[in-house]
């Protein structure tokens, strides 16, 4: 049988794997060589209300980071990838004007974290210590860098937003829902998005 590195957020994840629910075992497991993992499912919301974050929002909308604006009932794919002991993931999302493409690459750190680079040329990067919540996987972030012109920075503590991520089983068979938060000090909610998709593995087209 071929070897295959563990997925980072197994690594991360470690002694506290078993308490993980059984279906986002499967789901964060690493996808063998050859094959993709492929979700299909629907955000509720994904964005901001906030009109006068959305110009922010759209510089960074071109790397595919975020999407600036704010969309409800958004069809979405997920095709996900582990690439040299990276989750390596492409979503998908199905807008009126056209699709709109997100990516990110996570890769696991010492001490329970992983890394997540976000868009392409990456545009943020979010350092997440991971854990296991009520059979849920939660991620939050400890440090966030962003790139402008070219340069990337990290932001001050005291001033980075806060994200939140939370994939969890759902009681009807077959679906997952994932909520993402971002959370900055003294403003409060500035992107978030929240849905749910059927997982599936299965061979790679050629």
């Amino acid at each position: 049988m071929e070897h295959v590195a563990q997925s980072p957020y197994l690594r991360a994840l470690g002694d506290q794997r078993p308490g993980l629910h059984p279906a986002l075992r499967a789901y964060f497991s690493p996808v063998p060589r050859g094959s993709v993992g492929i979700g299909e499912g629907v955000f509720e919301r994904v964005g901001t209300p906030r009109r006068r974050l959305w110009p922010v929002l759209r510089m960074m909308q071109g790397s595919g980071a975020v999407l600036a604006g704010w969309h409800e009932r958004v069809p979405f794919t997920i095709r996900n990838r582990t690439i040299a002991g990276r989750a390596v993931s492409v979503r998908i999302l199905h807008l009126p004007g056209g699709d709109w493409v997100m990516k990110d690459v996570v890769t696991a750190r010492p001490g329970g974290r992983v890394i997540d680079q976000i868009g392409e040329p990456t545009t943020l990067a979010v350092a997440f210590d991971v854990a296991v919540d009520e059979h849920a996987l939660a991620l939050r972030s400890r440090a966030v860098g962003v790139r402008i012109a070219g340069i990337r920075v990290r932001i001050p503590r005291l001033l980075a937003p806060v994200v939140r991520l939370r994939e969890s089983a759902e009681k009807q068979a077959g679906l997952q829902r994932v909520e993402l938060t971002v959370d900055a000090p003294l403003i409060g909610r500035i992107y978030e998005y929240s849905g749910t998709f059927a997982y599936r593995v299965e061979q790679e087209q050629v």
